[in-house]
């Protein structure tokens, strides 16, 4: 790793938290931007040759991210969330929030932008997730054009919000939903190998200015999923079909709360397959063999 100084926005989640492993653990000085440094502080405590500097940032205030990437040699952007709230809203913190770190890594001199995004970004979708991600890319690019953009699909792992979720779920609860029947296909990419392509994407120009989708080896329905984390966590429940009108319905009590199970917009994302598009780059592209989720699963689950 060449980079002296890289920038991570949103280190502390999931796939942030992995990725700075890797760049502490290669002799890199990372510098942190989350909004609650006090929930990041166990990332000071990451073995390896480098070093961890954790910083208060809100990513839609131009001026901490202008405080936070001065002198980096590197930025990797990870902002993003699940589900709106009042403070939180999917076109501050996804479709603006990246053109205003790209404007100021451009001012900054940063050599190297990276950019998480996620698989079925579309400008055109009715999931207001999936079309600010998208918008979050363009406004990215026009003050950035070299950044590359790296979309996973559903990412698996330890601490992961999918496998996990649906698992405590089984705990609390006889039967699951099947939303939609199902159907609907996604290709779960570990966290590792996602923290590789970040590793990869640094440390080149050749990706520079290129989009890359992330998925694993293996294509299941959300029914093969939820088999699959019964089956590793020896739970056995009833598997209830669950219309979208009728998860419609619940979702729209469910958003209501402060972190809730399943809201409006996450319906629209499930009306679609998440899955690589064949003419996409891959990480294959990037030398990287994708792990399948049935060797993991059991480690954690």
């Amino acid at each position: 790793m060449k980079k002296n100084k890289v920038v991570v926005l949103g280190g502390s989640g999931f796939i942030g938290r992995e990725i700075v492993t890797s760049l502490v653990s290669n002799n890199v000085n990372v510098v942190v931007g989350c909004r609650d440094p006090r929930k990041a502080r166990f990332l000071e405590k990451i073995e390896g040759t480098g070093s961890v500097n954790i910083i208060q940032t809100d990513v839609t205030n131009r001026s901490d991210i202008k405080k936070v990437i001065q002198q980096a040699d590197a930025v990797v952007s990870l902002v993003g969330i699940l589900f709106e709230s009042r403070n939180n809203t999917f076109d501050a913190v996804q479709a603006n929030a990246p053109g205003i770190i790209s404007e100021e890594a451009r001012k900054a001199g940063v050599k190297k932008l990276v950019h998480i995004s996620a698989l079925g970004a579309d400008r055109f979708s009715l999931s207001k997730y999936a079309s600010s991600k998208a918008m979050g890319e363009e406004l990215l690019l026009e003050k950035f054009p070299e950044a590359t953009i790296l979309r996973p699909s559903i990412v698996f792992g330890k601490d992961d919000n999918f496998f996990n979720k649906f698992s405590r779920m089984a705990t609390l609860s006889p039967f699951l939903p099947l939303i939609g029947g199902g159907k609907t296909l996604f290709q779960p990419v570990y966290v590792k190998d996602v923290s590789s392509a970040v590793m990869r994407v640094l440390d080149t120009t050749e990706t520079n200015g290129k989009l890359y989708e992330l998925g694993g080896p293996s294509i299941y329905s959300f029914k093969e999923l939820i088999d699959l984390t019964m089956q590793i966590s020896k739970k056995r429940r009833l598997l209830w079909n669950l219309p979208f009108w009728l998860a419609q319905l619940q979702a729209r009590c469910m958003e209501k709360l402060p972190n809730p199970v399943l809201t409006c917009d996450q319906l629209e994302l499930l009306k679609r397959d998440n899955i690589v598009s064949k003419e996409a780059l891959t990480l294959s592209d990037l030398d990287i063999s994708a792990t399948d989720c049935k060797l993991i699963l059991p480690t954690y689950l």
